[in-house]
């Protein structure tokens, strides 16, 4: 049996609730843009249909880094520019980058990049993976996270939140939106310009769509660029809840003359661009002061059962190149390794669900593409009588299982699995639900219908491992008696978490 790995690494600083004394932070960035054109390799796009072949590029795709300290633990966060990285990729990074106690690789999920999964070759049974492109990746992360390292410098941290659903369109019955951005301002402690920005909303980069044939980062390009324009700083990007599916909405704004965006132009994804950055201003506008020391953070590894039939022949075709194990019934139980091609019996692939506390900051880290319903808790009660799973449990919410406080929601976090999709609204089979003639879109692009109740308890584990869940309380940090407040403490956050002493 392969053993359920976890890790936790507290560290509580004295002084820490101060917010400035231990933290610093630094930005950094590594272009990943692919070759195109005379000489290189053909460039599959990603994210709609097989065989579109970039024929140039519009703008460059980055891996941007975000690198915070506490004093004595070192972070990396990072976001790239790409449909989603596969867990493999985080883990080599992981192993390249020594000295950080924890590293998070996140994919904007862009629909305009190299296809980094497999699906979107030149046919179907034709991965569009270039390794080299890959391995180049790699080298990007781990080149803007030591960048980051290198410009780490005092700083003080603000948070702020805005909301605009308005900005959003679910394609999918019921429509329910994460309409709320996500933003950390990084200054120096004595004042002055500001260090670094971190944004986080919940849309699909694919403004561009299916018949674009440049390489662009989609709206986050446009988003970023206006940002660092505005504020004099490096600013990251990272999605949120895009599941659903959380596209531009091409309704609300406006070209010149008062005709209205559609996909696939670049003044579309201009706009959008800069609508987000212009909500991310919002938030900034109420941001305010919040510790982010010291850290905290909990990961746990689950299996997935694979259920998806295409996604079982894909890899035993080698498109989809990833290591698969035995199903045992268990997700934090996996059986043995079966290699990259077996797609007979019970499979199931392993990824990562974190949690990390940066002082009063509640992170989830969840690995693929989380339906919004999920983070608010507003799954179907009662669920459509047509519904595949009708009497399924609802799972437990984001933000119902994150302590109460400010928070972010990384999706694609370390790993992409496709859709996360509420059981009680999986809907493949007819009937079907709201009086449908066909299924709606979705459930082809999961690994099954197990996925979202297995995530949310993986998540609930995480939260659990870090005492309390909260900043220092009874248990832990500052108001415990004798604790030892510079050693890490490392708990297995698949056990029962340990009495106060």
């Amino acid at each position: 049996m392969v053993g359920l790995r976890g890790a936790i690494i507290l560290a509580w600083l004295a002084g820490a609730a101060s917010g400035a004394e231990g933290l610093r932070v630094g930005f950094g960035r590594a272009d990943i843009t692919p070759g195109v054109g005379e000489g290189s390799k053909p460039v599959y796009l990603a994210g709609f249909g097989q065989g579109r072949e970039a024929t140039g590029v519009h703008d460059p795709l980055w891996s941007r880094a975000v690198v915070l300290e506490d004093g004595e633990h070192r972070i990396a966060l990072v976001s790239v520019d790409l449909i989603g990285l596969q867990h493999e990729v985080t883990l080599a990074a992981r192993e390249r980058l020594e000295g950080f106690s924890y590293v998070l690789v996140a994919s904007t999920h862009n629909h305009e990049g190299p296809d980094v999964i497999g699906l979107w070759g030149p046919g179907p049974t034709t991965s569009g993976v270039d390794p080299e492109y890959v391995k180049r990746v790699g080298d990007g992360i781990v080149a803007s996270v030591r960048e980051a390292e290198a410009s780490l410098s005092p700083a003080i941290a603000e948070y702020g939140t805005a909301e605009d659903a308005s900005l959003l369109a679910d394609s999918r019955t019921p429509v329910v939106k994460d309409g709320v951005l996500r933003v950390l301002r990084f200054s120096p402690p004595g004042g002055g310009e500001p260090i670094g920005l971190l944004v986080q909303w919940n849309c699909h980069p694919e403004n561009l769509g299916s018949h674009n044939t440049l390489v662009t980062a989609d709206f986050p390009y446009a988003t970023v660029a206006a940002l660092e324009a505005r504020h004099g700083c490096p600013v990251a990007y990272f999605s949120g809840a895009i599941g659903g599916l959380m596209s531009a909405a091409e309704d609300v704004l406006k070209t010149p003359d008062g005709a209205s965006y559609r996909e696939g132009e670049f003044a579309f994804a201009e706009a959008y661009g800069e609508a987000v950055a212009d909500l991310a201003d919002e938030a900034i506008g109420g941001a305010g002061p919040i510790a982010l020391t010291p850290f905290a953070v909990s990961t746990v590894d689950v299996a997935l059962p694979l259920e998806n039939t295409l996604y079982r022949v894909a890899r035993a075709a080698g498109v989809l190149d990833r290591l698969g194990y035995r199903w045992t019934g268990d997700p934090f139980s996996p059986g043995k390794a079966l290699g990259r091609r077996n797609i007979f019996g019970p499979l199931a692939v392993l990824t990562e669900v974190a949690y990390l506390r940066l002082g009063a900051l509640h992170v989830a880290g969840i690995p693929g593409e989380l339906y919004p319903e999920l983070v608010s808790g507003e799954v179907e009660d009662p669920a459509d009588p047509n519904a595949d799973f009708p009497d399924a449990a609802v799972e437990p919410s984001v933000l119902g299982l994150l302590p109460e406080g400010q928070g972010l929601i990384l999706g694609l976090a370390n790993d992409e699995v496709g859709y996360i999709i509420p059981r009680r609204q999986w809907d493949r089979v007819a009937p079907f639900a709201y009086g449908r003639d066909r299924a709606q879109y979705g459930e082809i692009n999961s690994v099954g219908p197990q996925a979202a109740p297995i995530l949310m308890e993986a998540l609930g584990r995480a939260i659990q491992g870090v005492p309390d869940g909260r900043g220092p309380d009874s248990c832990s940090g500052s108001d415990r008696e004798g604790a030892d407040r510079t050693t890490p403490a490392r708990i297995d956050p698949g056990e029962a978490r340990p009495p106060c002493p």
